[in-house]
């Protein structure tokens, strides 16, 4: 099986790749077009900003890529984010493959931090993807916007307010929290997605 990792201008892909690693995973790190369409399994992993995110994949078409893929493809972080339709960061329209769209935390007051940066749970867990991840499990976030609810909801987080921590449509998959960083449970959603046919 051969994985891939999309390499663009966002951080954290020396996270993932170890966290692969873990799993005797070897991955490979391109922005090559045809690599990325030769592969199994496609992660999308980002922490960054969203605007220059999108003019870096428009750049190289890289946009047009990620939509059309037909394998299992994994977004972690900002690359769930790019994945939905539009970003309140920066005005940005996205890849538009999940229809909801990112929206900025307000705090609803002076005690609250934005970004969320630490352990919160996720829940109503679907699809294969958590598989024998117990409701309620703790996994690692830091972002300050999220996804708002939608058709393509496959587990949600409270801060602020509930919000999607995960999408699916077809053979896309977005989860919000950093599995890579998320202990066992990171590991073994990372090892369901390795398992998704």
């Amino acid at each position: 099986m051969s994985t891939v990792i999309i390499q663009y201008n966002a951080g954290n892909i020396q996270s993932v790749l170890y966290a692969l690693e873990r799993l005797g995973v070897n991955a490979t790190v391109t922005d090559n077009v045809e690599a990325i369409l030769a592969a199994d399994k496609v992660i999308f992993p980002g922490v960054g900003e969203a605007s220059t995110a999108m003019a870096y994949l428009k750049e190289r078409k890289l946009d047009t890529v990620i939509k059309n893929l037909q394998q299992p493809v994994l977004g972690i972080c900002l690359g769930m984010q790019l994945m939905c339709a539009y970003s309140e960061e920066n005005n940005t329209n996205c890849l538009g493959i999940f229809e909801e769209q990112v929206k900025l935390f307000i705090p609803t007051d002076q005690t609250i931090k934005v970004p969320q940066i630490g352990w919160n749970t996720i829940s109503n867990l679907k699809t294969d993807l958590f598989k024998e991840i117990p409701e309620n499990s703790f996994t690692y976030f830091v972002h300050g916007y999220y996804a708002a609810f939608g058709i393509h909801t496959i587990a949600t987080t409270n801060y602020i307010q509930d919000y999607s921590s995960a999408l699916h449509k077809n053979n896309f998959y977005g989860v919000q929290f950093h599995p890579e960083k998320s202990a066992k449970v990171g590991e073994q959603i990372i090892k369901n997605f390795l398992e998704i046919s």
